[in-house]
């Protein structure tokens, strides 16, 4: 397994996006433990989650305790796993709905902190989204509070643009940012944010990175891509991975999975070393 820097410690160069360990179609707990396991059996040491990553609001912080669960019964040593949570958005009757009121973060902190450790700091907090209804300031002030009360560790924020990071960096030391970006939605290349973050030395979660449910299955037609994957003999989801990681060196991808069989493909793209041709190749292709 490669690594990158966050901050002063170390993550795997790909990590396990465990949201659809927790939605409505998840699997039964022993196979979402099983799941985990396999993870960290993998070398994969960032496991991304977030408090609304469950069914609904009766259901928050269903994630962060099968995570925490999994850690527990692991027979390895679990010392350099890094847990990346989220608060920022709640889950009324299954909706996704930005909440950046600072008691209701406060609250939600504490309870992940709880969940996931208890006794030691939250791995990576990040602002799950801005809410227009609160200044981010009025958001991030009870994050700050956390992070000198020794609840937090790590800062990250979440569907930033640029100006919104710099903003956040004033309040808070800010180590990572995760926004959306896959084949289909590049706007992270063209809004200065990969930019930012590169130069920055933040590290890039891209979150939904072979699409989401609705689009992963379209890989295999994008030409280029499944041709190469033929070239290869790897997955196209290898490929999409490996064209991430080669686009930026600050891009560490979080790809979902809810079978053992999805983070074992996963993780092979962590040694897939696309040439700068072939990167070129499948910009000009998504470009089109």
């Amino acid at each position: 397994m490669k690594y990158k820097q966050l901050g002063n410690t170390q993550i795997s160069a790909i990590g396990l996006g465990a949201m659809p360990l927790s939605l409505s179609n998840r699997p039964p707990e022993a196979d979402a433990i099983s799941v985990i396991h396999k993870t960290l059996d993998l070398g994969v040491t960032l496991i991304d989650t977030a408090d609304a990553y469950c069914r609904d609001g009766l259901d928050k912080h269903h994630n962060e305790s099968l995570i925490a669960k999994a850690l527990q019964q692991y027979p390895g040593d679990t010392s350099s796993v890094i847990v990346a949570t989220k608060g920022g958005v709640i889950r009324p009757y299954g909706k996704w709905v930005r909440d950046g009121n600072p008691d209701r973060l406060r609250k939600t902190i504490r309870e992940s902190y709880m969940i996931l450790k208890g006794s030691r700091p939250i791995d990576l907090w990040q602002y799950h989204a801005p809410d227009p209804n609160y200044t981010i300031k009025e958001a991030l002030t009870p994050v700050k509070e956390a992070v000198n009360e020794g609840k937090i560790r790590y800062v990250g924020v979440s569907n930033f643009t640029v100006e919104q990071i710099e903003e956040a960096r004033q309040i808070v030391d800010v180590v990572s940012v995760q926004n959306q970006y896959n084949p289909w939605h590049r706007q992270p290349e063209f809004d200065g944010v990969l930019d930012y973050c590169q130069r920055e030395g933040l590290i890039f979660f891209p979150w939904s990175p072979l699409g989401g449910s609705s689009r992963v299955k379209g890989l295999q037609d994008i030409r280029v891509i499944a041709e190469l994957a033929q070239a290869r003999d790897v997955s196209v989801y290898q490929i999409v991975l490996g064209w991430l990681r080669g686009k930026y060196s600050c891009i560490v991808p979080i790809p979902g999975a809810s079978r053992l069989s999805s983070i074992e493909d996963s993780v092979k793209a962590a040694d897939l070393e696309l040439s700068t041709k072939e990167i070129e190749r499948i910009d000009r292709q998504l470009s089109q």
